[in-house]
């Protein structure tokens, strides 16, 4: 639509498709303004927001409906200034007119109208998920002091019993002796799952560093080639002007080839697919619950495979520890690598279906330290 006027598209079977029906279609609320924030436009899901129909609300101010220090109104202004899409997680709206809502919002500029910003909203979709991404590092948080308690506690006395019993080996009589190296066998075991929970208790700043993410990738995707002898099919879709992560390195590559080895693990014997994307978000933020800060996530790693997706009974818990959909698996790969993401103040969520299962990685970029004269 421009000027008000409707444009039909054609379809290959020569059908003209209104653009509105196709708007009106979806659940996110499309609202457009102009410069004065008047509204120009509102597909369904808005008329229904801001309760009222398309004739009705044409031509009135959007802030007829929210209070002029709602956020969502500094977002479309630096989408009108900045000239590019803006998009910010978390934003409560609150007005008598519309009520309470927390929504995700993305901003951005209409070229064809000058000052017009097109405004999309959509309820409880990665706002929840960030939601529950805070509390999966909550848990990974509980396992990281259950691992250093269990370390203090339970290893040396093991020690201790190791040593009697390799003592007592010495001096019983030699069908007693596979008694005593029960003892040790169990011992070690019991030391083992110790030392798997443990990773979880390194405590200490991050060693951060500007770190190239597609020489992370690269590294992985190498390790994971060498150790899997399934034939897998990899899609690579970087973006070479991707900025650094703020990160550490060694972190880095433990999260990604959790990842991607699980995607490897996955994907069928036959035609087995991994894509691995890079990408750069303009303006993505999140707020921090508790604070008044907000994150700049602007960094996006993807990984999918074709898999047969992860099942429903554990998608709620799939960052817990001990959560896992393999026969053989401890569930601590992906508590650990919400951890390390969580340390390194981004996010991690997933989305699965069959033949389709992604997660996606949101990471802050480096930014050089200002130099004062």
């Amino acid at each position: 639509m421009a000027n008000g006027v409707v444009k039909l598209r054609n379809t290959p079977g020569g059908r003209a498709i209104d653009p509105d029906t196709v708007l009106d279609a979806l659940s996110t609320v499309i609202v457009t303004v102009d410069g004065e924030m008047a509204i120009l436009y509102v597909n369904s899901a808005a008329e229904q927001f801001f309760q009222g129909s398309e004739v009705s609300l044409r031509g009135k101010k959007l802030t007829k409906f929210l209070p002029e220090d709602s956020p969502l109104f500094e977002l479309i202004k630096q989408a009108r200034a900045g000239g590019y899409s803006v998009s910010e997680y978390r934003v409560p709206l609150d007005s008598p007119r519309v009520g309470h809502h927390v929504v995700n919002v993305q901003a951005a500029p209409l070229t064809e109208i000058a000052g017009a910003v097109v405004v999309s909203m959509q309820e409880l979709s990665l706002a929840a998920k960030i939601e529950r991404q805070l509390s999966h590092r909550g848990a990974a948080r509980s396992v990281s002091a259950m691992a250093a308690m269990l370390a203090h506690e339970i290893k040396n006395p093991l020690a201790g019993i190791r040593g009697a019993s390799q003592l007592l080996e010495q001096n019983v009589e030699t069908e007693d002796r596979k008694l005593t190296r029960l003892i040790c066998l169990e011992t070690d075991r019991v030391c083992s799952l110790v030392d798997r929970m443990e990773m979880f208790s390194v405590e200490g700043p991050l060693r951060r560093e500007p770190v190239n993410i597609h020489e992370v990738l690269s590294r992985v995707r190498m390790l994971v080639e060498s150790g899997t002898a399934k034939r897998v099919s990899y899609v690579e879709n970087y973006d070479p002007s991707l900025p650094s992560v703020y990160g550490d390195c060694d972190q880095l590559v433990q999260v990604f080839l959790n990842l991607l080895k699980n995607a490897v693990e996955a994907v069928p014997q036959e035609g087995g697919e991994v894509i691995i994307t890079t990408a750069y978000w303009h303006g993505v933020r999140f707020a921090v619950s508790g604070g008044q800060s907000r994150v700049h996530l602007p960094l996006v790693i993807l990984v999918q495979d074709n898999g047969d997706g992860i099942s429903e009974d554990i998608k709620a818990h799939l960052f817990e520890p001990f959560v896992s959909s393999k026969p053989s698996g401890k569930g601590l790969g992906l508590p650990l690598v919400a951890k390390i993401i969580g340390d390194h103040g981004g996010v991690i969520e997933f989305e699965s279906q069959p033949q389709r299962t992604m997660f996606r990685v949101m990471l802050p970029m480096f930014t050089p330290p200002r130099e004062h004269p």
